[in-house]
């Protein structure tokens, strides 16, 4: 995956359209803000305290004065704990809900696009957008903005403070100010690299396992394990030498934290003693900020660190959203719906193209009269399974028209178009599940009894029966427990299930064998009466009883008529029937 390019300036854009995702949570985000304060205000109380049980109980010997005052700081410093203890959850929930909500919004735009856009996206890219993109957007209210928010506001607060009790000690304290600064802003930028770069390789590690392992088949047919370790190492290695330039910048940054605060205590002590030895200042107050420098430097610590995270979920944000607002989104603009088609389907001129200036069907005509049976066949590249693309409107069209009952496709609400379109393809797909599971897509409607009437009907309850636990027996992830020829079967129970009015069928004997490809035949014989059928296969014998044959060839058609009438016009099919038997 392509790196991102570097970005200049912080994209507030970007984080007030992360803060709209918390508008239903705004109470949520009102009571973090509330806490947030409440903690600012609380903090520098308790060294107030000590400064006052040190210059006016335990100088004067008040004993009792004394154990009040640390009454008050215990109730003061369980108090604090509550709070904090609170809005770290709440921040965290706020987070956790918003991620989720933004999660479910993502997966709805991922199963909703069109199938162009995962031509062209890798899908380990779009699970690193779903999954460690959407847990870092999650650190921006759990460890960024709010946070940072809190973190400023108490330093605010314990400034004002020692400001207050004292301004040239303070202002001696913080003089040591300009090397910290210099130091954030050093790690700052150097983090912030790093992240980015860990970002990136965190998306080329899943895309290649993801890859790799899925075709790990071919890994192993071939022989190139080695190779493939290889580049899985060099991967790799970029991943561990972001993550150890991130570890470097650390490792610097707070040592070089706790010296700026050594300098500090240093000067805290040597100016803090002449004001003491000149009565300028009391023990108390020289204790009491001591406790205040740590309470600074303890937010500051964090803070360029968190600003680091913050800059990161934006990011990371921006990454997401781009998800979101992919043009490439299907419209759903139709609006007719209806309980039953006829299934008379109509090309009229129709022009179609997977990338601009590359044709796949050019000016593609046909008509298949509701209930009829259609053939489309040649040569590999012709167009064939482009027809069942655009048909269910996985791709659209770049002109012409199809039409089904005579209404043009765009017109159908697309949920109710496929809904009257059962498709089988020669590369079939099962999920991780039972086999019931599969057969049905887990659609709760659907009763077991009518999973097994297709079945029988198609005749493969017999085969579903031999199998540990029939049909709750679980084909594992991709259906890799089954032959290719089993997963085929099953994917055709799974389209004939639902009863389209309108059944395509892909290459869809290609992966059996001939005992059950004859099986599956007699299926097909009695399932397509009163099915407007489209079947698109290499074996010539399963398409002879079509009621018409159309023969493509680079997007155009050449030849249509029935079996008989195409062998008698010697063109393009009776050369591709002939090659056939000729190979059998």
């Amino acid at each position: 995956m392509a790196s991102e390019a570097p970005k200049k300036s912080f994209n507030f854009g970007l984080l007030k359209r992360l803060l709209t995702s918390t508008k239903p949570y705004k109470s949520t985000l009102a009571l973090t803000l509330t806490l947030s304060i409440s903690i600012a205000l609380i903090s520098p109380v308790r060294p107030f305290l000590i400064q006052q049980s040190v210059d006016k109980y335990i100088a004067h010997h008040l004993l009792m004065g004394l154990i009040y005052v640390c009454c008050i700081q215990l109730g003061m410093l369980l108090l604090e704990t509550g709070i904090r203890i609170w809005f770290v959850y709440r921040i965290n929930w706020l987070g956790q809900t918003v991620v989720n909500d933004i999660r479910k919004q993502v997966f709805q735009k991922l199963i909703h696009q069109n199938i162009a856009y995962y031509d062209k996206t890798p899908i380990g890219t779009l699970t690193t957008r779903t999954i460690n993109d959407l847990e870092a957007v999650n650190d921006v209210f759990s460890e960024g903005l709010i946070s940072i928010i809190a973190d400023i506001l108490n330093i605010l607060a314990v400034i004002s403070v020692m400001l207050y009790t004292d301004w040239r000690l303070t202002l001696v304290c913080l003089s040591v100010f300009p090397l910290l600064i210099i130091a954030t802003y050093f790690f700052k930028e150097s983090v912030n690299k790093s992240f980015k770069s860990v970002r990136n390789a965190v998306a080329a590690l899943n895309t290649f396992v993801q890859e790799h392992l899925i075709g790990m088949y071919l890994v192993q047919t071939f022989a190139v394990e080695d190779k493939t370790l290889n580049e899985f190492k060099d991967i790799n290695k970029t991943h561990r030498a972001a993550h150890i330039k991130s570890i470097l910048a650390y490792s610097i940054f707070f040592p070089v934290v706790e010296i700026v605060l050594a300098m500090a205590l240093g000067l805290l002590v040597w100016y803090g003693s002449i004001r003491l030895i000149n009565h300028g200042a009391t023990s108390g107050v020289v204790i009491a900020f001591v406790m205040y420098l740590n309470l600074l430097f303890r937010p500051l610590r964090m803070l360029a660190d968190k600003f680091n995270v913050l800059q990161m979920g934006i990011i990371a944000g921006e990454r997401v959203f781009s998800v979101l607002d992919s043009p490439e989104y299907l419209t759903n603009s139709g609006t007719h719906k209806s309980d039953k088609v006829n299934g008379d389907i109509s090309f009229e001129n129709v022009h179609f193209s997977y990338n601009p200036g590359v044709p796949v069907l050019k000016g593609v005509s046909f008509h298949v009269g509701a209930g009829k049976t259609m053939a489309v066949v040649g040569h590999t590249g012709a167009g064939k399974s482009s027809i069942i693309s655009i048909l269910n409107r996985q791709y659209e069209i770049n002109s012409g028209s199809i039409k089904i009952d005579g209404i043009p496709i765009q017109d159908y609400d697309v949920h109710s178009l496929r809904g009257h379109i059962g498709i089988v393809l020669q590369d079939v797909f099962l999920f991780s599940g039972t086999i019931a599971d599969n057969i049905s897509l887990r659609n709760k409607s659907i009763s077991r009894e009518k999973i097994v009437d297709v079945c029988k009907l198609l005749g493969i309850h017999p085969f579903i029966m031999q199998l540990p636990g029939n049909y709750d027996y679980d084909v594992m992830e991709r259906g890799n427990t089954l032959s290719q020829g089993q997963k085929q079967l099953i994917s055709f129970a799974r389209a004939l299930l639902y009863n389209p009015s309108i059944l395509i069928l892909d290459e869809a004997t290609s992966s059996v064998d001939s005992e059950s490809e004859i099986l599956i035949q007699k299926a097909i014989d009695k399932l397509i009466q009163g099915r407007t059928s489209i079947v698109i296969a290499h074996r010539l014998s399963t398409i002879r009883k079509a009621d018409e044959i159309w023969v493509l060839d680079h997007g155009t058609v050449l030849e249509h008529g029935t079996h008989q009438e195409l062998l008698d016009l010697k063109g393009a099919y009776h050369n591709l029937y002939t090659a056939v038997e000729t190979a059998a």
